[in-house]
């Protein structure tokens, strides 16, 4: 029962309390009806109100929570105190949280409005462990990966993973391979991730179909293809396995091909490549439509330039009326066109195509239309981009100035120009930009610098020098000007050197270089390290130069030299006092005479005069152009010698089959001298002076391995008899045993050729300076005075039928006496019997081989590398053709010092 009257009471509005009086009268009128009608109304409504007040949240508690707040586990439901409880609020509350992924589990209950969320957390992630990988390792997949160390464990994110490696192994034709996620639980709600990667086998394309071609084969069309089926003759082939990307490159090179050889309507209706079940291999099926095949209809060239001739240039167009339309023939002669009209000032000249086909005469007319342009002139050259390189050091190398008309030859001759310079990034290109009117261009040189100074200390072995310790320091645009400086120390088991250098291509801002270079150079000869003759030769020299361009191409290059030089031999093993009175000389039957005619100091002052010329598009690795120079040298303004000497060098180089390089050198060289020294048998150039030949100018061959020399023939008792006189080596067996000894004279005359492919490999091998090529080495050394007989002060003198000289060595008795008779016959000349009373391999012969003009051929394989510790050089050798004498070499390498 309700109580209205303290209602009425309580209530401040007179209107109201009347009203509620009035109603409350009415209902005690009739109080026994109205009472049990409101007992049963009363328990009716009361039921509804407790409902009510239990479905209102009046708290709500997070339980199970380690690591996250419980307020901030509340911050991600909408759920709040005072908000009615349903079912449906449950729901979203459990949606919410499950949409953060950061529990496992979580459930949530309303105790009369007291709602409790139990929730269980994800565990952390401990490590990320891959197993199996071998072919991808574990740097190029973890970067790829979402999930890392200290994150939140999540299932999405361990799907998503999953499915970036499997992509990283199709990007790599694995198409077989799999993922297996495991979790290893471990304490405090941590957890390891396993990757377990089953990498399969590498997916090949087992078969292309080609369907629709009747004008070419199957096998042709394949061979334009960049794809290639996998057979057991391509196994070393990159190309055999499935690339989505190459199969879209592949439709073009067939298009491409078709339109080459007339087919204007080619199209590829098709491509589809399928996944054998076991998902090892794809057969590739293209549907072509090759269409009618065209040739060339009318052909002309329409110019809307006034500088042009439209009949002229049609006379000089590559393609005529009645050939097989060639739609690379059309690609080349838009750009040829506009090139010409680059090199007349017209920078942005457009070259138009159009087309008239007629498909009643499968013809195709072609009218190249030059439309009208201004012509174009420089209005500024913008260099962008140097932080250390000063502008005129840039633009100094540019063959156009600001105001010259444009001349796209210019701009392409400055372009190799600063590429030469190497002080930029590899491949820079002069933009061209607009003016601010029509007829005005802006060039820019936006560069990217490089690191020009180099700090190298590296150690090394090589096959011509044993080991190898080199430092040196140089830098090649030293302080932002262009100038070159650089001190080098090298010192290996047969050479020791030491240089500083300067030089300045641009004498005060004048196109005028100079440069200097003070060196010492020690040298010894014996390189085989077999007791050989032998001798030392030390080298303190100073140059200066000086260089002017006589054209754009041409420089001419002056130097003046001046070399003090000391040749010695080992007295201990090559002097002896043969005359008794206490001097100890050169002996020339313990060291050969030409050596004994080489010791000594002397001064040499040198005048040279080179001329350069040169086309190439980079000196430092040049893919096109050609290079030509031509030195003279002549040594006799005061110093000790005098000579004139000539070497000629020239090299040519072409880009070939896309990306090969193809390269043809030739160089030679002769020396005169100019002084008589008036001896017989002794060649009035001196031996340091002459030319030498062999690794690592010719490849195939030893260091000095070609060329005149003198061979050393051993006496030996071949019969064990003591009683028969020694004979002397076979030639060949001489030459072919380890213990072989030979001196190389060198020569006054030279000559060396080769031919050289350089093959293209993938970004990655040229990123680390790999440039592998085949070779062919063509080359002759010759021209020495021949050595004749001489009588040696204690009347001995030997020589065979041949007129070869014979040396002696002095040998040995067993009582421990010098022996210097000579025994070479078994009878001596007044017709008594020679007794042998030396022990073999105390005498020998020396023979000269090897003096011919005739060529030395040899052909192999070669790999340049720029590797972290120094250049690095390897060559593998046939000799094709030598001479008697030459000394071959199959195999050579070098690594820590500069070819």
């Amino acid at each position: 029962m309700t109580d209205f009257a303290p209602a009425a009471t309580r209530c401040k509005n007179p209107a109201a309390r009347l009203a509620i009086g009035l109603l409350a009268g009415t209902m005690l009128a009739g109080i026994p009806t109205v009472a049990f009608a409101q007992e049963e109304g009363s328990e009716t409504e009361a039921a509804p109100a407790a409902t009510a007040q239990r479905d209102v949240v009046r708290t709500i508690a997070v339980s199970g929570a380690q690591r996250l707040e419980p307020q901030t586990i509340l911050s991600y439901i909408k759920l709040r105190p005072g908000d009615v409880w349903t079912q449906a609020a449950g729901d979203n509350v459990l949606k919410d949280l499950y949409a953060t992924e950061l529990f496992s589990n979580a459930s949530v209950v309303n105790n009369d409005g007291n709602v409790v969320i139990d929730i269980v957390e994800n565990p952390v992630i401990n490590r990320i462990i891959l197993e199996g990988n071998r072919r991808i390792k574990n740097d190029k997949i973890l970067p790829e990966i979402r999930l890392s160390p200290r994150q939140i464990f999540t299932r999405s994110k361990v799907r998503a993973d999953v499915a970036r490696i499997i992509e990283l192994y199709k990007r790599q034709g694995r198409f077989a391979a799999t993922v297996e996620p495991k979790m290893v639980e471990l304490s405090q709600n941590r957890v390891d991730i396993v990757f377990e990667i089953s990498e399969g086998p590498k997916s090949k394309v087992r078969q292309i179909n080609i369907i629709g071609n009747d004008a070419f084969s199957d096998g042709e069309l394949r061979g334009e293809m960049l794809t290639k089926q996998a057979r057991l003759t391509s196994f070393l082939s990159s190309n055999t396995s499935y690339d989505p990307d190459r199969l879209a490159f592949d439709q073009q090179k067939l298009r491409q091909f078709y339109l080459t050889e007339g087919y204007a309507d080619f199209r590829v209706v098709s491509a589809v490549a399928e996944l054998t079940p076991d998902k090892r291999d794809f057969i590739i099926t293209y549907v072509v439509e090759e269409g009618e095949r065209y040739k060339f209809g009318e052909v002309d060239v329409e110019s809307q330039i006034r500088d042009f001739d439209d009949d002229s240039m049609t006379a000089r167009l590559p393609m005529q009326g009645g050939d097989w339309y060639d739609a690379k023939l059309v690609e080349d002669t838009v750009e040829q066109l506009s090139e010409l009209a680059g090199t007349f000032g017209y920078a942005f000249a457009d070259v138009q195509p159009q087309f008239s086909r007629n498909q009643d005469t499968l013809t195709m007319d072609v009218s190249f239309v030059l439309r009208e342009a201004p012509r174009v002139y420089v209005e500024r050259i913008d260099v962008n981009g140097n932080t250390l390189t000063q502008d005129k050091v840039v633009r100094r190398e540019f063959r156009l100035a600001e105001g010259d008309a444009f001349n796209s030859l210019s701009v392409a001759r400055s372009t190799a120009r600063i590429n030469s310079l190497g002080y930029f990034q590899e491949n820079f290109e002069i933009n061209q930009v607009e003016g601010s009117a029509p007829d005005r261009i802006v060039l820019e040189a936006n560069v990217e610098e490089q690191a020009t100074g180099e700090l190298q200390l590296s150690a090394g072995f090589s096959s011509l020098e044993s080991f190898i310790l080199a430092g040196s320091i140089r830098q090649r645009n030293f302080r932002g000007r262009g100038q070159t400086i650089g001190l080098s120390l090298n010192y290996s088991r047969y050479s020791k050197s030491a240089q500083v250098s300067f030089s300045e291509p641009y004498v005060f801002d004048r196109n005028i270089s100079a440069g200097v270079d003070v060196y010492r150079r020690d040298y010894d000869n014996d390189y085989y390290d077999t007791g050989s003759a032998s001798y030392a030769q030390s080298t303190t020299g100073l140059q200066i130069r000086a260089g002017v361009p006589l054209t754009e191409y041409v420089t001419a290059v002056g130097s003046y030299t001046f070399n003090y030089d000391d040749v010695t031999l080992d007295e201990g093993l090559y002097f002896s006092d043969r005359d008794g009175d206490g001097i100890a000389t050169c002996d020339p039957i313990r060291a050969s005479r030409y050596l004994c005619e080489a010791i000594g100091e002397r001064t040499s002052s040198i005048l040279g005069l080179t001329f350069n010329y040169n086309t190439l598009n980079s000196r430092l690795r040049p893919t096109r152009g050609e290079t030509v120079s031509w030195t003279t040298e002549f040594a006799g303004l005061g110093g000790d010698v005098k000579y004139l000497r000539s070497r000629a060098r020239a090299a040519k180089y072409w880009p070939v089959l896309g990306g090969f390089v193809f390269s043809l050198a030739a160089e030679g060289g002769w020396i005169r001298s100019l002084e008589d020294n008036g001896v017989a048998g002794q060649d009035d150039v001196r031996l340091t002076d002459r030319f030498f030949l062999g690794e690592p100018q010719m490849r195939g061959f030893d260091i000095r391995g070609v060329g005149p020399r003198i061979v050393r023939l051993q006496y030996i008792d071949d019969d064990g008899d003591d009683s028969t006189p020694l004979v002397p080596q076979d030639i060949e067996t001489a030459l072919a045993s380890d213990q072989r000894v030979d001196d190389s004279l060198g020569g006054k005359a030279y000559y060396l050729g080769r031919a050289e492919l350089e093959i293209p490999l993938g970004s990655g091998a040229r990123e680390m300076g790999l440039r592998p090529s085949i070779f062919l080495d063509v080359g002759s050394l010759f021209s020495v005075t021949r050595p004749v007989l001489q009588d040696y002060p204690d009347g001995l003198q030997a020589t065979d039928t041949n007129g070869n000289l014979l040396y002696l060595q002095p040998g040995v008795d067993d009582e421990g006496n010098d022996i210097i008779e000579t025994v070479t016959n078994r009878f001596a000349p007044d017709g008594s019997e020679n007794e042998r009373s030396v022990i073999p391999g105390t005498f020998f012969r020396e023979v000269f081989l090897g003096d011919s003009p005739s060529p030395r051929i040899s052909v192999g394989l070669g790999v340049n590398w720029n590797s972290p510790f120094g250049p690095f050089r390897i060559d593998v050798s046939h000799t094709i053709k030598k001479q008697l004498g030459d000394d071959p070499k199959t195999f050579s390498f070098n690594v820590g010092t500069q070819f």
